[in-house]
């Protein structure tokens, strides 16, 4: 990143513990919206039984919340540059408590959708803002440190969102899991509003820098590799789920702790990706995508034969390399865009949205044909794609930078 697109602590005349305590709440607010985003991968039985549809059919009301929120990051690069920021996040975190309470009300499946629609437009709007209001907030030469620590809640929200929601949706429903992520959504809010600094906002907004943006081929290259992995990843993960209940000897408990696992080694993903990420970006993102796609690979080939030390194995090694490999390509946009940071974001996100989105689709469409056990496999090989295109990409420019 160079000066430009980062502003350092002093230029927003706060303490370097204030710095890094908006940083850490940001991550707070990545944790609610991902928590949002993804609770319906670990309800998807009981939502399916309640509203009457098969599971295929809720995973893909990730599919849509996924592409809604692609189109929003994109109309946010558009329309809202020149909003004040903290006002900006806070709004969208209501709007997230909002559509969650519209979902736990919901008492048919296109209720539901409309609810999950709401809520998609705040989760790109904020996608779009967060990873620019991060690198405003840090100092330049920390950015992928800045960077991990908000990814950090996507993790977070693995370990602790998704795993709580299945478990309060086992014991309580579905809905009251879904009014809990409410009342998150709400409580984050509320939080921002004495935590976060006063943020200026990007300059380089609207058509002109969109297109800008949209015609580097440096920033398509990092484009492509993340809609590979991300694509791949969320056709496994969307029904991750289904997948660990059917294993033999699973019990309904187990699913809910080895979802923890996988969170919990995420978390060490982030810890591990901040202290390297800075100086290693390319060789570290390299060696997390490859054993990403060798664990997804021995999920859908050897699950039965793996047993449960086998298959919670995988899921940590899968858990901890896509925490470090959500962070390489937005640190790697960041650290690209310069001062366009704010419409590459955006284009990211969008991307990301759209890549999750195919990812539960296809996804859904290896389940209905070939089964649980391909979709891991297919969506390991989907992953592989993606080193082939990360090592044909220039080296990233060097944190020092950005100093």
């Amino acid at each position: 990143m160079t000066p430009s697109s980062s502003t350092s602590p002093g230029a927003l005349d706060l303490p370097a513990w204030r710095v890094w305590l908006a940083i850490v709440f940001l991550g707070i607010g990545a944790f609610t919206i991902v928590t949002t985003e993804l609770a319906p991968i670990g309800l998807l039985s009981p939502m399916a039984a309640d509203l009457g549809r098969s599971e295929a059919s809720i995973g893909l009301t990730v599919t849509l919340y996924a592409w809604i929120g692609a189109a929003s990051a994109l109309l946010s690069a558009l329309a809202l540059g020149r909003l004040p920021r903290k006002p900006l996040l806070i709004g969208l975190m209501l709007g997230l408590a909002v559509s969650n309470g519209a979902a736990m009300l919901s008492d048919s499946f296109g209720m539901l959708l409309a609810a999950r629609v709401f809520g998609a437009v705040s989760h790109g709007l904020f996608w779009s803002v967060i990873g620019a209001s991060a690198a405003q907030i840090a100092p330049a030469h920390h950015a992928g440190l800045a960077t991990s620590i908000v990814f950090g809640g996507v993790s977070a929200a693995s370990v602790l969102g998704v795993p709580l929601a299945t478990l309060i949706g086992q014991a309580q429903g579905w809905r009251t899991a879904f009014g809990a992520v409410g009342l998150l959504s709400l409580l984050a809010a509320f939080v921002m509003v004495p935590v976060l600094p006063r943020l200026r906002a990007e300059a380089q907004v609207g058509r002109a820098a969109l297109a800008g943006v949209l015609r580097r081929a440096d920033l398509w290259g990092i484009y492509v590799a993340t809609a590979l992995a991300v694509t791949g990843h969320f056709a496994a993960f969307t029904f991750v789920e289904p997948f660990l209940s059917e294993a033999p000897g699973m019990q309904a408990s187990l699913v809910a702790a080895l979802l923890f696992g996988f969170g919990a080694a995420g978390l060490l993903g982030n810890v591990l990706t901040g202290a390297f990420i800075d100086r290693y970006l390319r060789p570290f993102l390299v060696l997390a995508l490859l054993t990403m796609s060798l664990a997804l690979m021995a999920l859908g080939q050897w699950a039965p034969r793996l047993g449960l030390p086998g298959i919670t194995t995988a899921l940590v090694v899968w858990g901890a390399a896509i925490a470090a490999i959500f962070v390489g390509f937005q640190t790697w946009i960041l650290r690209s865009a310069g001062a366009a940071a704010m419409p590459a974001s955006a284009v990211y996100v969008a991307i990301f949205n759209a890549a999750i989105g195919l990812g539960a689709m296809a996804g859904a469409w290896v389940l209905n044909h070939s089964g649980l056990s391909a979709v891991m496999t297919a969506a390991g090989f989907g992953s592989a794609l993606s080193i082939l295109v990360v090592a044909g990409l220039g080296r990233p420019a060097p944190a020092a930078q950005a100093a």
